[in-house]
C-alpha cells in the first residue's frame, strides 16, 4: 500500500470505504487477503470478500472469523432516495445523507449546506449548527436503524408510526460545526427490547470529535409484517389443434338416388 494511504488507513474510522476512499485495487486486495490468511490461519473465499466495503466491515468480519461465529448479514448501504422513502421525518428536517446499516449499528453523513432555515437566526452573522440539531440527527439515525436494521421478531417489523424520542443522557459537545462541515454520524444499539431502544452515538468532523451522546432512548412497537402480494400465475390454455377433415368422397350413385 502507498505510504499516503497507510497514513489515511491508520487514522481511519469504520466508515472509510476500501475502494472509493482508499483506492485499493483487486490485486492489492488479494495481497491483503493472503497476508491475513497467513497471520490468522484462516481461509477467506471470494464470496465473503464481496460484502466487505468498509474498514468496519473488515473489522467485524475478522472478529467473527477468529471467534468461529456465523458471519453477520452484510452491511446495507442506503441512498438518500431510500432514506426519504422509509423515514417518517422528512426534509427540511431530515439530517441524514447517505447511510449504511449493519447488525451492529448505523453510520451516515450530513453536509451542512448553510441553507438550513434555522441557521438564519442561529446566530446573527455567525451561522452555527445547534447542538440540539446534532442530537436530533443522531436520533434520526437510530430511527433508520430500527426501520432498516435486522430488528424484528416472529414475522413482525418495527412500525414507523410508533417511534418517538424519550430521553438522552451524557451529551457532550466538543466542536462547533459550521456550513461546509461534513458530519460523520454513528450509532450503536445498547439495549433493544420493545417498547424501548437505547443507543450510544457520536458525531465527528474528519478526525475531530464533535458530539457524543452516551444514551439516546426511543420508544417503538412492532406491527405484523405485511406479506408481499403474489402475482397470480395466468395459465395459457394450449391452442386447439385443428381437426383434420377428411375430404368427403362423393357417394357412388345408386339406383335409388339416380
Amino acid at each position: 500500500m502507498e505510504p499516503d494511504l497507510r497514513a489515511k488507513l491508520k487514522d481511519a474510522d469504520d466508515d472509510l470505504r476500501i475502494i472509493e476512499d482508499l483506492g485499493i485495487d483487486s490485486l492489492t486486495m488479494m495481497e491483503i487477503v493472503v497476508l491475513v490468511e497467513d497471520v490468522l490461519q484462516m481461509t477467506i473465499n471470494n464470496e465473503e470478500l464481496r460484502h466487505l466495503r468498509t474498514v468496519g466491515d473488515v473489522k467485524t468480519f475478522i472478529e467473527y472469523k477468529v471467534r468461529g461465529l456465523p458471519l453477520p448479514k452484510p452491511t446495507k448501504f442506503i441512498p438518500i432516495e431510500q432514506i426519504v422513502s422509509v423515514m417518517p421525518i422528512q426534509p427540511p428536517f431530515l439530517f441524514l445523507g447517505e447511510a449504511s446499516v449493519s447488525a451492529h449499528g448505523a453510520n451516515a453523513k450530513y453536509k451542512i449546506s448553510g441553507q438550513e432555515f434555522f441557521l438564519q437566526g442561529h446566530f446573527k452573522d455567525n451561522p452555527v449548527l445547534p447542538a440540539s440539531i446534532m442530537l436530533e440527527a443522531l436520533g434520526q439515525l437510530a430511527v433508520l436503524f430500527l426501520l432498516e436494521g435486522q430488528v424484528g421478531e416472529g414475522g413482525k417489523t418495527v412500525d414507523h408510526r410508533t417511534i418517538f424520542f424519550t430521553s438522552c443522557e451524557g451529551v457532550r459537545c466538543h466542536r462547533i460545526c459550521r456550513p461546509g462541515d461534513v458530519l460523520s454520524l454513528s450509532i450503536k444499539p445498547k439495549r433493544l427490547k420493545s417498547p424501548l431502544a437505547t443507543f450510544e452515538g457520536q458525531i465527528r468532523v474528519g478526525q475531530e470529535k464533535a458530539a457524543i451522546a452516551e444514551e439516546i432512548t426511543l420508544t417503538f412497537a412492532y406491527a405484523e409484517e405485511v406479506a408481499q402480494p403474489t402475482i397470480p400465475q395466468v395459465s395459457v390454455a394450449p391452442a386447439e389443434q385443428p381437426v383434420a377433415v377428411s375430404p368427403v368422397k362423393p357417394k357412388a350413385k345408386t339406383a335409388a338416388s339416380a
